[in-house]
């Protein structure tokens, strides 16, 4: 049974057009999957399915009957509920506040006071009947990302949904957190709520989707059936037909004998998510980190540069401890960070392509006060070439950007600075093949110029694509650094698991 027709949908802003006339038609009780590179429509086309924009021209049919999807609340009334690779939560309401959120509070008899009770017993009963174990009483910036996402599940799964968006779902999960939301997938479908999913990883749409729509410069090139899936031919009909260019695995260099350019000893943060950080970045090498969730990696990041209070240990650059570490000192000794979240931790949003890029060094390009326009579009002319972002002009709003061409300017306002060590948190989260390529090309690239990179990453197999050598995280503390030479994923989830036992036994 089809519960959804999307008939010659269109999308214009400006002079753009965002979709070209896209038929797609969604089942009862099957999994859907739209892929494609940013800024091929994937985004422009949900949005319209719950009510974000309105189409430009075409028509939405559910159940065979034509509807107006004017705003959010009008697809949440047919039963259309939506998780964004932006999470829609509010930061200081806590798990269980923005779990109600789509629903009225209970309250209390006499309509006096809300019934607070009642709700975390509703909660504690949907917690159990998913198999989500989250902690619903603290605020949701407290919570890791894999925290948040799944308290958006939990919170759709709080409505009667008959067709669920996930947009990149996985993106920020742990594999066993993946497997969980999978099984989650597997009920819902086997329930008839239609799913249409959203994912750069391709390997998991492969996995579970029923169908799969390639959306190419807003036009729906293909859907392929579950027996015609294969990634080749996923990625021939993403990239029409264009070869896609790999990074070769870099295990004949020997950093060890390259000069340190970043140690951490022995480093342990105030709030006790580091525990004991102990690794050294040489001049030319890619250092992989890797851990499950929860295993103090993206804190270690935030506490070298100085986002995170330190209570113990030591941080050389060069040789030279650095004291007090705070993101200013840290760019004044060349060092860069690609945070996790672009969009509230690199990026001011509303402001233009250019005004981000040169915000770091703002200073360089003023003169008595007064900023030097044409040196200013020189070098945001010379990053956006360099990286290949699509857009209209350097002027154009990074909102408007796709998600990766909203990386690429993190990376250009990075490179700006002019650093010698990248610390990179989930670079390639939520971005599409090429540009994920692109991203590992030119890391690699910078690491064979002399510079370091950290390379944090959820995707294992990333890990050992790229690294040199790889840092395993467990509970805050630094346990194994491998040498990347015919390391298998194997090898490196069982000392993650086991160290996890480990601790848990402690």
């Amino acid at each position: 049974m089809v519960l959804l027709q999307m008939k010659q949908i269109s999308k214009v802003f400006g002079d753009m057009k965002a979709l070209n006339s896209i038929n797609l038609s969604i089942e009862q009780g099957k999994i859907h999957s739209l892929v494609g590179e940013n800024g091929a429509g994937k985004s422009t086309l949900i949005k319209i399915l719950t009510g974000v924009y309105q189409s430009t021209s075409g028509e939405l049919f559910c159940e065979g009957s034509k509807v107006d999807i004017k705003a959010p609340k009008d697809a949440q009334q047919l039963g259309i509920h939506a998780i964004h690779q932006d999470r829609q939560l509010i930061p200081y309401f806590n798990g269980l506040e923005n779990l109600y959120l789509n629903d009225p509070y209970p309250l209390k008899r006499g309509l006096f006071g809300i019934n607070w009770r009642k709700m975390k017993a509703e909660a504690e009963l949907l917690k159990r009947k998913w198999g989500i174990d989250i902690p619903l009483d603290i605020p949701a910036f407290k919570m890791t990302p894999s925290e948040q996402t799944l308290l958006e599940i939990l919170r759709a799964m709080n409505s009667d949904s008959k067709i669920l968006v996930l947009d990149e779902p996985t993106a920020s999960l742990s594999d066993k957190e993946s497997e969980l939301l999978f099984s989650f997938i597997e009920r819902l479908k086997n329930q008839g709520v239609a799913i249409i999913y959203i994912s750069h990883r391709l390997e998991e749409v492969i996995r579970i989707s029923d169908k799969v729509s390639v959306l190419t410069g807003g036009k729906l090139t293909t859907t392929l059936n579950k027996d015609e899936l294969s990634k080749e031919l996923i990625i021939h009909h993403m990239t029409d037909g264009e070869a896609l260019r790999t990074v070769e695995k870099k295990h004949e260099k020997e950093p060890n004998n390259k000069d340190i350019l970043l140690q951490v000893n022995d480093l342990r943060t105030k709030d006790q998510r580091v525990k004991k950080a102990d690794f050294t970045l040489h001049s030319g090498e890619i250092l992989g980190v890797y851990g499950l969730a929860g295993a103090g990696r993206t804190e270690t990041l935030e506490a070298i540069y100085g986002l995170r209070s330190i209570d113990h240990g030591e941080i050389r650059y060069k040789g030279k401890p650095i004291l007090k570490p705070s993101p200013g000192k840290m760019l004044q000794n060349g060092i860069a960070m690609i945070p996790e979240n672009r969009h509230e931790e690199a990026l001011i949003m509303s402001n233009t392509i250019k005004d981000n890029m040169t915000l770091p060094i703002i200073s360089s390009v003023t003169d008595k006060g007064k900023i030097n326009k044409k040196k200013e579009d020189t070098l945001v002319d010379g990053e956006m070439e360099r990286f290949k972002i699509k857009a209209t002009s350097m002027k154009q709003r990074v909102a408007e950007l796709s998600g990766g061409n909203q990386q690429k300017v993190v990376f250009g306002k990075a490179l700006l600075t002019e650093p010698n060590i990248y610390m990179c948190d989930e670079p390639t989260q939520a971005v599409d093949i090429m540009t994920r390529t692109e991203i590992h090309m030119f890391l690699k690239k910078q690491s064979e110029l002399g510079d370091g990179v950290i390379f944090v990453s959820s995707d294992i197999n990333e890990i050992l694509e790229i690294s040199d050598r790889v840092l395993v995280f467990s509970e805050g503390k630094t346990v194994s650094v491998l040498e990347n030479h015919n390391l298998t994923t194997n090898e490196i989830l069982d000392i993650c698991y086991k160290t996890k036992m480990e601790g848990v036994a402690k």
